[in-house]
């Protein structure tokens, strides 16, 4: 499973090259930026120690759309309830959600908002988690943030190999919610709706033996057997 770390619209190089230094600490190396700042900047660079090869390979985007493109799900991480589409995860937990699934997933993004104002509350997305922090207490800066989350989730990197790919015989997770989506539109149920995150929110924890039950009914349901 490849873990994707996606920045969305960093305004201070050093926080950026922070990161990259973090996620090459616990053994990451996928990083997405969305309208960045000149994330290859000497700030950057020197916040960056060792660790210049993720930024100089790092894919730049101009929109979210674009930077979750080939992702089969997309995690969001925030510091407090954006609305109520959403169930809200503890960090802790995420490396359980995500191993349970490792036959049926590929790539994973983690998506972390802006500096000042985090994530815009329209954006599409699978699940999300906050980080506990003691109450009172100013929230953990973008940096922070990422070396928390890919320490949480670096035991993901000693993962072996599933002896069936689910991921490439089509039977995974992505399949799963590709298919809810189109019922869920067929049915009425429009993206953009409480609703219809509501459900996919839920899906997102559906653990990986009871992923070829939902399969099938969808299958069935979607008239795709």
């Amino acid at each position: 499973m490849e873990i994707h770390f996606i920045l969305c619209r960093p305004a201070v190089p050093g926080n950026v090259g922070a990161a990259a230094r973090a996620m090459k600490t616990m053994g990451f190396s996928h990083l997405r930026l969305i309208e960045p700042c000149d994330h290859l900047s000497q700030e950057a660079m020197m916040f960056a120690h060792g660790s210049h090869d993720i930024l100089k390979n790092a894919l730049v985007f101009e929109s979210f759309e674009k930077a979750a493109a080939g992702l089969e799900m997309v995690v969001c991480t925030t510091a407090k309830e954006r609305s109520a589409k959403h169930a809200y995860h503890s960090s802790r937990d995420l490396l359980e959600m995500l191993e349970d699934k490792a036959s049926s997933l590929a790539r994973v993004g983690v998506l972390f908002g802006t500096e000042e104002s985090g994530l815009p509350n329209d954006l599409v997305l699978d699940l999300a988690v906050s980080i506990p922090m003691y109450g009172g207490f100013p929230s953990l800066n973008l940096a922070q943030a990422v070396m928390v989350i890919a320490y949480e989730l670096s035991p993901l990197n000693r993962l072996t190999k599933p002896g069936k790919d689910m991921s490439k015989s089509g039977e995974g997770w992505g399949e799963m919610k590709r298919l809810a989506e189109t019922v869920l539109t067929e049915a009425g149920i429009n993206k953009g709706t409480p609703l219809y995150h509501r459900i996919m929110e839920r899906l997102s924890t559906t653990g990986a033996n009871d992923i070829p039950l939902f399969l099938s009914v969808l299958s069935r349901v979607a008239g795709s057997d």
